[in-house]
């Protein structure tokens, strides 16, 4: 006899498929990484990511206004400094263009999450994310660096710091800074496993910070390692991070889905440059649907644990789901 257990009576119409949806991808789910350069009425489109632009303190704000509109709870900023050095000075610069930028922000959308990119990488000659001496990123010396550029974030108005360096004891050393500052309130969203991937090419074309000698695996994570997430998590958490990172998303929903299961810290992911791109071009190709495509995979990230996503799919995603709902 045929079973009389038939799981097709629950996929028959749109509206049952609603009610038993397990995982539902919302507005509330999306941050909205953003590129600020110095100057003026500077928008300029980022070649290898499309629809993502360079923006100047001016656009920024038109751009944010669009995601205020959207209700897209929060945005995280990058910024690409006018001059680079060693040390990467401007990082903690009062006049750098993410310092300038959180005001402006602050200022004209209060209610909006104001997340700054905690590194040095956009603003070092080198293009490595610390101190570097005899062709070595130096760990502890870097630490120093890290804690003025976020408290020169905080001080500018920032809600929450994302360090993304990897370096050993950062959130610790920023957590110190930011509490001796006055800060307490300032939350801290570690980039806590983040891997040595391959798909963070076009975010480096729009930060002109990849490395100009060696690569960055001595420092961020190896691919193959799953368990060593679960330490790098919580020695993050030890020391006082608020939210944890998993970057990039889709190639690591083992490791999302992992922390899930056993962390009770908040959990974000960051659909990358990369994933995004793809999707992009693939898109332009005519080679997939890239409304359901972008969608499917955002809500693949959430269903393995995510708690929000960091995505440059952030206004279209919203848009897309503002229409499904009306």
């Amino acid at each position: 006899m045929f079973p009389r257990h038939r799981p097709r009576r629950l996929r028959r119409t749109e509206s049952i498929r609603r009610l038993v949806r397990e995982t539902v991808l919302t507005v509330d789910d999306l941050v909205f990484p953003m590129f600020v350069v110095p100057g003026t009425g500077v928008r300029r489109e980022i070649s290898s990511m499309p629809g993502n632009y360079h923006l100047s303190v001016d656009e920024l704000l038109r751009e944010v206004e669009r995601v205020a509109e959207l209700s897209i709870p929060g945005i995280l900023l990058f910024g690409i400094p006018e001059h680079k050095d060693e040390c990467g000075s401007e990082a903690w610069s009062e006049t750098a263009p993410v310092q300038c930028a959180v005001r402006a922000a602050k200022q004209a959308f209060p209610e909006l999450c104001v997340m700054t990119d905690v590194c040095l990488c956009e603003y070092t000659s080198h293009g490595h994310c610390g101190v570097v001496e005899d062709g070595r990123v130096l760990n502890d010396p870097t630490l120093e660096l890290l804690a003025k550029t976020a408290r020169s974030h905080a001080e500018a108005g920032a809600d929450i710091v994302a360090p993304s360096d990897m370096m050993d004891g950062r959130v610790l050393a920023i957590r110190g800074a930011l509490d001796e500052a006055g800060f307490s309130e300032v939350a801290i969203l570690s980039y806590a496993a983040k891997y040595a991937s391959a798909f963070y090419g076009p975010f480096r074309e729009a930060a002109g910070s990849a490395p100009q000698f060696g690569d960055r695996r001595g420092y961020q994570m190896d691919p193959p390692n799953v368990r060593e997430a679960v330490r790098e998590v919580a020695a993050d958490i030890e020391e006082c991070a608020d939210i944890v990172m998993v970057k990039p998303a889709l190639p690591y929903l083992d490791v999302l889905a992992k922390l899930a299961s056993t962390c009770s810290t908040p959990i974000a992911a960051y659909h990358v440059s990369g994933e995004f791109a793809m999707l992009k071009a693939a898109a332009r190709n005519g080679w997939l649907d890239e409304r359901r495509a972008a969608l499917e995979a955002l809500t693949s990230i959430k269903r393995a644990g995510a708690d929000f996503i960091l995505t440059y799919y952030a206004p279209d995603a919203a848009g897309w789901l503002r229409e499904t709902a009306c």
